[in-house]
């Protein structure tokens, strides 16, 4: 099933995961970040992994101090802001990933919403056609105002849960997400690993102990057999870091793109394709349409 099979008509990331499953395979999820190398060029590439099979495409909001990020998202972000990238941009990106058949939810540190006003913020996701919102760096507790942004926009929020999270902290965080639980693989920042901790399943089986949320599973992932590996027992798998590095290999010194595939993207939509076979064969006793 393609991203445009599961379709821009979707109206939340857990129609989009729930319709993936129901064709016998986890959601593909991407993180991209706006303005790197350009906002038109962050747009392509957004683009580009649709067209390789991405369901889902997580439009990253660069930030001065992104204390989750690993080096090779911080370093693209700090080029998108050295360009001078906004987050009108951002909401721009949103627009263009629904128009191209997926689900778009943004990765943003709660500092950029609280400066543009959360209900504000909230307002202009819903109109560009957003699902809802990750925040890496907010806690439930501390989410008063976004749950009722959230709420009265119609918008998933999505928080973040740990191989370290006890029972009651998965119950908490479970309980307060909408869409989906973004359950980080290893502890420590993104980037890519050659395996994925072997907490990443037990921290999956766990969560839904409590909840029946879906549970979209990442940090570290690069390789399509990983993303098999992860999608025989997560509703979605994440990657990031590996698709950024990818594009960046596709890129000359100042920043332009390169390549026969215009406008320039081969690597990044070749190892998307990876990616989307990965998932597509992680669960094999499960017939595909």
């Amino acid at each position: 099933m393609s991203a445009a099979e599961t379709g821009s008509r979707q109206t939340n990331s857990r129609a989009t995961i729930e319709a993936c499953l129901a064709k016998g395979r986890p959601a593909l999820m991407v993180y991209l970040p706006v303005g790197y190398p350009t906002v038109a060029g962050s747009i392509a590439a957004m683009e580009a992994v649709i067209d390789a099979g991405a369901d889902i495409v997580e439009v990253g909001m660069p930030y001065s101090d992104p204390v989750m990020d690993g080096t090779v998202i911080q370093a693209a972000a700090t080029t998108a802001l050295e360009r001078g990238v906004r987050v009108d941009d951002v909401f721009e990106a949103v627009a263009a990933v629904r128009a191209a058949g997926a689900t778009p939810v943004v990765m943003s540190y709660w500092n950029l919403v609280l400066h543009r006003g959360v209900h504000r913020f909230a307002a202009d996701l819903k109109a560009a056609g957003g699902a809802g919102l990750i925040t890496p760096d907010l806690i439930p507790e501390e989410a008063g105002e976004w749950i009722e942004a959230s709420d009265a926009y119609d918008l998933d929020r999505i928080f973040l849960v740990a191989p370290s999270s006890t029972r009651q902290r998965l119950a908490t965080v479970t309980a307060a997400c909408r869409g989906f639980v973004y359950a980080a693989s290893t502890m420590g920042v993104t980037g890519v690993r050659s395996q994925v901790g072997s907490s990443a399943e037990d921290l999956v089986a766990r969560t839904r102990e409590v909840s029946d949320v879906p549970v979209c599973l990442g940090l570290g992932v690069s390789t399509g057999e990983q993303a098999a590996q992860i999608g025989s027992y997560a509703d979605g798998v994440i990657v990031g870091s590996a698709l950024v590095r990818a594009l960046t290999a596709d890129l000359t010194e100042d920043g332009a793109t390169t390549g026969e595939l215009d406008p320039g993207l081969a690597t990044l939509r070749s190892m998307t394709a990876e990616l989307a076979a990965g998932v597509r064969r992680a669960r094999p006793q499960v017939d595909h349409d």
